[in-house]
């Protein structure tokens, strides 16, 4: 256990009732520390039954992915099947629960009346993407996230955008939201890979450096922002998740 997991258990060990210690609080703890400790002080600081990663299975998920397994397998992975997803991205989950062991993967989906009601013809992600992403995404994460009180994701500060400046641990409403690649580089991204045998997402071979949904994910080159073919041309460089609070 790490040195800042530790003082995180040791805190709430009294014997009273848990209490959410305050993102900023946290963050100082963790602004340095390397991606395990905080996987490991957000299992000590949430608990083992509160706590969740949430995965996109896509060009680089297998990294974070990784590091839970190695510190706890069971730990509740929250997997949003869009609808819209490329074949390979579902292949790729089913691919990486088996080699890393992971216990517990879960599948949301949007709900049939929303899709119904706001999107039959299937053609919101051209007229509406951020409707789109908020029927597809943003609520389906909101209901998979109610029985937890923190989340792991894997986003990265070198991704650009809104992402250059975000902390370690953040306050995501009532819940906590961790970020343990958030100082990571696409080089120890690929020491990872290589150190671990992970297999790269089926897509990356072909120029799709971040995967998302099909209609909206196009290739980028070598020097463009990794996240530069999601909602190519159209002014959008989240889906949302991120940037709405799911409590």
């Amino acid at each position: 256990m790490s040195t800042v997991a530790s003082q995180i258990e040791q805190a709430g060990a009294a014997g009273a009732p848990r209490l959410l210690p305050q993102a900023a609080d946290l963050d100082r703890l963790l602004a340095d520390a390397a991606p395990a400790a905080v996987v490991e002080a957000a299992l000590n600081a949430i608990g083992r039954d509160r706590l969740a990663v949430v995965s996109s299975f896509g060009a680089e998920s297998a990294v974070l992915l990784k590091i839970v397994a190695d510190v706890d397998p069971a730990i509740p992975v929250v997997f949003l099947d869009t609808g819209w997803l490329f074949q390979e991205t579902l292949d790729y989950r089913d691919a990486l629960t088996k080699q890393l062991g992971l216990r517990d993967v879960r599948t949301i989906h949007p709900l049939p009346d929303a899709l119904a009601a706001q999107d039959a013809e299937r053609e919101l992600w051209f007229s509406d993407p951020d409707a789109c992403c908020r029927i597809r995404k943003v609520e389906p994460l909101i209901r998979a996230l109610q029985p937890f009180d923190g989340w792991l994701n894997g986003r990265k500060r070198f991704q650009g955008g809104l992402r250059t400046a975000m902390s370690v641990v953040e306050a995501d409403g009532a819940r906590l939201k961790f970020n343990p690649l958030a100082n990571a580089t696409p080089e120890q991204l690929a020491d990872i890979f290589t150190a671990a045998q992970l297999p790269p997402h089926p897509l990356v071979a072909s120029g799709f450096r971040s995967i998302g949904c099909m209609p909206c994910t196009s290739r980028s080159a070598a020097d463009e922002d990794s996240r530069a073919g999601r909602w190519r041309g159209r002014g959008k460089t989240e889906c949302g998740i991120h940037t709405t609070a799911t409590s």
